[in-house]
């Protein structure tokens, strides 16, 4: 897990560790000697979540990330915001799309405290396919969501991924549990923002959604339940698109590859419950986060859902 913080009213100082620690970059201001600028990191290899707060106006010309850049405003505002093909402003509740991975971006933040949110492209490929034929990777192609409701759906996904899963390095660095998360944020932003992701399955996917494909998929989750397992990964063992993965589990089973994954890796943990010693030491916390379940109380619920009993007693009984 990664975790860093930054805190400073020197201006070359901070276009110094801005630009290691996001893209090559130049700053500026017209405050006299600048302002104070707050950073605070926390992240895994695939994605991190920052909270920064700068208390003057500051001018920056960034070079490509190469990652997704996400941006929720808190508070204050951020103008003349370009890239090529879009110049845009920001306030107060506003979650945008920073730049494509490949592009440049300037602008300038004015006296504002925000939420800057950067992930892997690469993840988005994991949960969607391309285009029809699957060619190239998945993109966004939209800076603003889709609705207002899409935005928030977004922010409470990132403020859950950053006060329940990055704010705990004992957590975050559960290998099961970053793969989960990483995944399920890629979903949000796909579900949230204008892609080139096809979601419905062609012609060629609903032929390749067969029985065979299913026990395919169905063996590989069983084989790796205990690793971090892709969308994509399923669906290359099944031989198929992640498209036809997708309708081949809701066609013959009513749901979803992840929710399968999901429930296969809660009877791995219940099994671990009963079969561990109630005096040995092991608490339910730790059997749930070995299988990719970082919140306690809504694994509980989902195991008294499944079990008809609490993970706890579970234990006790063992």
């Amino acid at each position: 897990m990664e975790t860093l913080t930054f805190d400073s009213a020197d201006l070359a100082v901070t276009e110094d560790f801005l630009s290691r620690a996001y893209a090559r970059m130049s700053i500026g201001s017209s405050a006299p000697g600048g302002g104070r600028a707050r950073i605070v990191r926390s992240g895994v290899p695939s994605l991190s979540v920052d909270e920064l707060d700068l208390d003057f106006e500051m001018t920056y010309s960034v070079t490509p990330l190469g990652r997704i850049c996400l941006c929720l405003v808190h508070e204050g505002t951020v103008r003349d915001h370009s890239f090529p093909g879009v110049e845009d402003d920001f306030g107060p509740g506003d979650m945008v799309m920073f730049a494509p991975p490949d592009l440049p971006y300037s602008g300038r933040i004015c006296a504002a405290r925000y939420n800057i949110t950067m992930l892997d492209p690469a993840l988005l490929g994991q949960v969607a396919s391309g285009g029809p034929h699957g060619d190239g990777p998945v993109r966004l192609t939209g800076h603003r969501p889709h609705s207002a409701a899409a935005a928030r759906y977004l922010s409470h996904a990132i403020a859950h991924l950053r006060d329940h899963v990055l704010a705990d390095p004992a957590v975050a660095d559960q290998p099961l549990i970053a793969s989960t998360a990483a995944q399920h944020l890629a979903a949000t932003v796909l579900a949230t923002f204008p892609n080139t992701a096809l979601t419905e399955p062609t012609g060629p996917d609903r032929g390749d959604a067969r029985p065979a494909t299913l026990r395919r998929a169905l063996a590989f989750v069983d084989d790796h339940a205990d690793q971090p397992v892709t969308v994509a990964e399923i669906a290359a063992a099944a031989h198929v698109t992640v498209r036809a993965l997708q309708y081949a589990f809701r066609r013959h089973l009513g749901t979803t590859p992840l929710a399968h994954l999901r429930r296969v890796r809660l009877a791995h943990a219940h099994h671990d419950l009963v079969a561990a010693d109630p005096d040995g030491g092991t608490t339910v916390t730790e059997i749930a986060a070995r299988w990719g379940f970082h919140h306690a109380g809504r694994f509980a619920a989902e195991y008294r859902r499944t079990y008809r009993r609490a993970p706890h007693r579970t234990l006790a009984d063992g």
